[in-house]
């Protein structure tokens, strides 16, 4: 941990805490996560969902940046270096008394969903989107915290009560594990809402609540839901009284119908009519986003350079000493989310062969994560380290002198057999002469 100097302490969570450090070598900043747990082997560390995912959807400007990965094996600890951003949506929103401007909302969402578009396409979804697992810094907005994500062909039914309350969708309140990546949508539009409007919006207080809250403002389901729902659930009274709903618009006044239509749409109660990240990023309110985006890359060259992969993580002491400096940011009182570190397998062909269910320890009984489209190293060797190619020593005297001989040998054995064939063709030439 000798490269890195301690400044201070960012914040703290269930199973690990947030130091910004800075690298004495680089003078770069950066924030390290230090996991509480502790890890017998580097394929223990290898099987943590949060490093295969980091490795998979890196690079891209919309995900956090996975710089190395430090790992003691003596002492078992572990911590994870990331690239510092200046705070997360909630720090940002947090005690505000005027509202964002709608252009850099619009700008924050744009650049969310992108980050999800990509999370999905890849079979991933995060399982826990939040204000306070989106960092920006200036006008970049990245997804951070991959802790709890999963395949999205792993087997149901999944942990039940896996993300945040306040940002739960009804198929995860309502069953008993059996949901789908559309889940990450509904926590899209409940950050979306509260980007907008400076509050929460479903702030429940329990599981029955939530549910409640949500009737109030969206209005109840059909029966027909209700009862798909009810199939899969075990713990849930599904005698709700019929409600119509208040609506988003009213809650919201100051904001473009276009925006609404799409909150609303990323908020549909039944899964199956949720908006996926990619239509959302089609949707009419990103327009203009959409054509700046095009003219951009037609400015561009058509061959660009590709963005350098995060370094090989290396093995070395991890963090274990505090600075003095530990104020943590404050968060509201919300649930935190089970230990879920294990990443299974996304491949369809996998998810037939395995019964994937969320296992609860390090690692646990999880398959590792195969590449798509192209090969990705996600593995930490112990033993080797990557380095730069090196160029290739100039030849010793002693191998320039055999090299030598051996072209001198081959150019004499081509000489011996032209000669040879001189003498053919000089033999063959007087013979035809006599017999004229």
């Amino acid at each position: 941990m000798h490269k890195y100097r301690l400044i201070s302490k960012k914040g703290e969570g269930t199973f690990s805490e947030v130091l910004k450090a800075q690298c004495i070598k680089t003078v770069q900043y950066v924030a390290i996560k230090c996991m509480k747990n502790t890890f017998e082997s580097i394929e223990q560390v290898n099987n943590l969902r949060e490093i295969q995912a980091l490795r998979r959807l890196s690079p891209h400007p919309n995900i956090i940046t996975l710089l190395e990965v430090l790992y003691d094996q003596p002492s078992g600890r572990l911590a994870l270096v990331f690239e510092l951003m200046d705070m997360n949506i909630y720090e940002l929103i947090r005690e505000r008394r005027h509202y964002l401007p709608e252009q850099r909302v619009k700008n924050f969402m744009y650049q969310l969903a992108r980050s999800m578009d990509h999370m999905h396409r890849n079979g991933i979804f995060h399982r826990d989107i939040k204000p306070e697992n989106i960092l920006i810094k200036d006008d970049q907005l990245k997804l951070a915290d991959f802790g709890s994500c999963r395949g999205i062909y792993s087997k149901q039914p999944f942990t039940e009560y896996i993300s945040t309350r306040w940002y739960r969708a009804p198929e995860c309140l309502l069953t008993d594990g059996y949901y789908s990546y559309k889940m990450d949508i509904w926590g899209l539009g409940c950050v979306f809402f509260e980007v907008l409007s400076l509050y929460p919006l479903f702030p429940g207080t329990n599981e029955l609540d939530q549910v409640q809250k949500i009737h109030q403002i969206m209005g109840t389901p059909g029966p027909e839901l209700l009862n798909h729902f009810k199939k899969k659930s075990s713990h849930m009274d599904f005698n709700f009284p019929a409600q119509d709903g208040t609506g988003i618009d009213t809650m919201i006044p100051h904001i473009a119908p276009e925006c609404v239509d799409l909150i609303n749409k990323l908020l549909a109660y039944n899964p199956d009519e949720r908006l996926s990240a990619r239509q959302g990023l089609r949707h009419p309110w990103f327009r203009d986003l959409r054509e700046a985006e095009k003219l951009r890359g037609q400015a561009t060259t058509k061959t660009l350079s590709p963005a350098p992969n995060s370094p090989a993580p290396s093995q070395t002491s991890v963090v274990t000493s505090k600075s003095n400096d530990t104020k943590v940011s404050k968060v509201p009182t919300r649930e935190g989310k089970p230990k879920d570190d294990g990443l299974p397998s996304i491949n369809k062909m996998d998810s037939k062969k395995h019964n994937n269910h969320d296992s609860h320890g390090a690692g646990g009984d999880s398959q590792m994560l195969p590449p798509i489209g192209k090969p990705v190293s996600l593995m930490i060797d112990s033993t080797k380290k990557m380095h730069k190619a090196q160029p290739k020593p100039a030849p010793t005297l002693q191998q320039k002198t055999k090299h030598s001989q051996m072209v001198a040998a081959a150019r004499r054995k081509k000489d011996d057999r032209m000669a040879g064939l001189a003498v053919y063709s000089k033999t063959t030439s007087q013979s035809q002469l006599s017999a004229k």
